[in-house]
């Protein structure tokens, strides 16, 4: 999947690559918590990450990456 931005109460959050909808749907489930920050009236969404967003996602893997870490071992970024 491409860059997904989270978006609580339309305000973004954070954003991901999730490798399909399922692993979406798990980050979802188990972030919850955390992104409602106690929230509970709060509606969690997604969409497609703008160019900015994707971008800034893009360098946070890169380094990652460059500090020998995995494909596997990175999935989002706080915004």
């Amino acid at each position: 999947m491409l860059a997904t931005t989270i978006l609580v109460d339309q305000t973004p959050v954070c954003v991901v690559r999730p490798t399909d909808r399922k692993d979406l749907d798990r980050f979802v489930r188990n972030a919850k918590a955390l992104l409602l920050a106690g929230n509970e009236q709060a509606k969690i969404s997604h969409r497609s990450a703008s160019d900015d967003e994707a971008a800034k996602w893009h360098k946070a893997f890169a380094l990652h990456t460059v500090w020998a870490g995995s494909d596997d071992g990175f999935f989002g970024i706080p915004l």
